[in-house]
């Protein structure tokens, strides 16, 4: 299997969304042009709204990726575990449609023998290192985030560090939503390094509404409108384009 582009939104918000279109629908589009979105709720220790924890199962579902509601606390090992988590996924069903296509019928990695599911696991793994990852981080910034910042912040700072320890080559873009004159705002271009973040948190102003299907719509328009900077995007830039 060639070394190729895994895609990702990875999507953390608290609450649900109230502004434009069905964010279920639009993780279903993004879905369909290979980028994975993978949502993590963020809870206080108080009680969170039900309706908020189903949306933010759906559109995980929907996008073909992972969902995690934790409290803020948590939140840092939690990025780390369900981008890694992603990738292995979305490798693992590359991998069971090149089984189907070898062996010419529905066989998967489940259905293996397990000696042979093992080696095949061993590639998948070694495949989660050395693939190019583009994943594109958009933050709620509505009125109930504006204490779970600084925690955010941190997080997403820890996940460059985890992410730059693989031999793949890694790429990032931050959007907030909702955005000071427009539903989503673009905080970082694509780069290599989330370092840049940390001056850029202390100027958000949270409030608003939570406009999360305009804010996935916009981030898929991200991967397409991207350009190559020389020294940090991958010689060969082909995409992985299935999504388990």
């Amino acid at each position: 299997m060639k070394q190729g582009t895994i895609k990702q939104i990875l999507l953390l918000t608290d609450g649900c969304s109230n502004h434009g279109e069905d964010p279920v629908a639009m993780a279903a589009l993004a879905r369909e042009q290979g980028i994975t979105v993978n949502v993590i709720g963020i809870v206080d220790d108080e009680a969170a709204d039900q309706r908020g924890f189903q949306e933010i199962d759906q559109i995980a579902l929907s996008g073909g990726g992972i969902s995690q509601t934790v409290y803020a606390k948590q939140l840092s090992h939690t990025v780390q575990m369900v981008t890694r988590q992603a990738m292995t996924q979305t490798l693992q069903g590359v991998v069971n449609e090149q089984l189907k296509k070898i062996l010419h019928n529905e066989t998967t990695m489940e259905a293996l023998p397990p000696e042979t599911r093992g080696e095949v696991m061993e590639v998948v793994d070694e495949l989660g290192e050395t693939a190019n990852l583009e994943v594109l981080i958009l933050v709620d910034t509505s009125a109930s985030m504006k204490n779970k910042l600084p925690t955010v912040k941190e997080a997403l700072l820890d996940l460059s560090l985890s992410m730059n320890a693989r031999m793949g080559s890694n790429l990032f873009s931050l959007s907030v939503f909702p955005g000071k004159r427009k539903e989503t705002e673009q905080l970082l271009e694509w780069t290599p390094k989330l370092e840049s973040l940390t001056t850029m948190f202390s100027r958000l102003s949270p409030g608003g509404l939570t406009p999360t299907g305009p804010a996935i719509r916009e981030a898929i328009s991200r991967f397409k409108t991207k350009r190559s900077r020389k020294g940090w995007l991958p010689k060969d830039d082909e995409y992985i384009e299935k999504s388990v």
